[in-house]
């Protein structure tokens, strides 16, 4: 897995990259109450807003970390948002995206790395 500095996860499959929110920045969101996903097909740009998430405390914005293709969302967070809470980093992916160019993800964090960013 990589790490982005706005705590997404990003996990490399072929040529697609699922990504999701760290455990991290599920705790500090607190109990997520609604999710706002892209729609599939969607061509995006790297910082784009992409995912919408609100919880009790505050409304955060998800970015795609790449420019491509948004070819897949994971419907079960519209339904049932609190699974970001309860598997950050498993069954509540947020979307998968085909990306132009994989190279940017060589800028990304390590586990290690992300580790010393949030002082863990």
């Amino acid at each position: 897995m990589k790490y982005t500095e706005e705590h997404e996860w990003l996990l490399e499959d072929g040529e697609l990259i699922t990504v999701g929110i760290t455990e991290y920045a599920a705790e500090q969101l607190g109990d997520i109450v609604f999710v706002e996903l892209p729609e599939e097909g969607t061509e995006v740009s790297k910082d784009d807003e992409v995912v919408v998430i609100e919880s009790v405390k505050a409304a955060s914005d998800i970015l795609a970390p790449l420019d491509g293709e948004i070819v897949e969302v994971n419907s079960a967070l519209t339904d049932n948002p609190g699974l970001v809470n309860e598997d950050p980093t498993g069954d509540a992916w947020f979307f998968k995206i085909k990306p132009s160019d994989l190279s940017p993800m060589a800028d990304y964090m390590d586990e290690a790395a992300y580790k010393d960013f949030i002082g863990d």
